[in-house]
């Protein structure tokens, strides 16, 4: 595909206009940050995997019903999206504590949760994405009280079909986040799950070992970025068991 103008930069994907109106082409880069970016490294073939992987739950989501902004691969590295508005908020899920939960309310990391829990971050690189609540968002405009009803239920839509997947393979869904954008189909708005769900966006345990398989092992230097994605990948039937490392991936489509 010839190089388009760029729209968006982060610090995992680009974004390009796309080839129709109402579309976008996004790029998937190889870089891994952590702490706000404080920790950065580029981990070959990491994008190829996050570009496979987020077609595969982005597919798999749209064929139960839940609607997403994806529209097809292009490529090893590129899928064709739908542009949206993206409503300035994390959405996270958490079925174990971990992470920030375990830090602010001192539970043991790997405890079960009494239910899945449902959280809200600004999303603002500058803060630190600063959790916030319903009456922050409603009051400063961020979205009204349907939309977060919605998010709500897109978000516990979301974990059902993800924590099922992967109980299947032998993966824990400890938590992960998801962006979710407005669009319009004529004089309607509906949100749609958008941004991307990869091991860069979930927290994955494996079951009998308590392995980390997301990145976790890039924050806390557990071992090879490259080798948890792949695992993960080669669990859900996206890479063949024979494939010895990213960085020459075999891609099943």
């Amino acid at each position: 595909m010839a190089r388009r103008k760029k729209v968006y930069e982060g610090k995992a994907k680009i974004l390009y206009e796309g080839p129709e109106p109402g579309t976008l082409v996004q790029y998937f880069k190889d870089d891994a940050t952590a702490f706000n970016a404080e920790k950065r490294d580029v981990i070959e073939g990491k994008g190829v995997l996050n570009n496979r992987l987020s077609e595969f739950f982005m597919a798999g989501l749209g064929g139960i019903g839940v609607p997403t902004h994806f529209i097809r691969r292009i490529n090893m590295r590129e899928q064709l999206i739908r542009a949206v508005e993206i409503i300035p908020l994390e959405v996270v899920v958490r079925n174990v504590a971990a992470g920030s939960l375990s830090k602010r309310l001192g539970l043991e990391e790997g405890t079960s949760l009494p239910r899945p829990i449902v959280e809200f971050y600004f999303k603002d690189d500058a803060l630190g994405d600063p959790l916030v609540t319903e009456e922050h968002i409603i009051a400063f405009g961020w979205a009204g009280q349907q939309d977060l009803d919605d998010m709500v239920a897109l978000g516990l839509r979301v974990n059902d079909f993800m924590s099922g997947l992967m109980l299947g393979v032998g993966i824990k869904l400890v938590d992960f986040k998801i962006e979710i954008g407005r669009i319009w189909d004529g004089d309607y708005m509906r949100l749609i799950v958008a941004d991307e769900i990869s091991p860069d966006s979930c927290r994955l345990w494996d079951i009998e070992s308590g392995r980390k398989l997301d990145k976790d092992v890039f924050r806390r230097d557990l071992g090879d970025l490259a080798d948890a994605y792949t695992e993960v990948a080669r669990r859900l039937g996206v890479m063949p068991s024979n494939v010895g490392h990213v960085t020459k991936p075999t891609l099943i489509n």
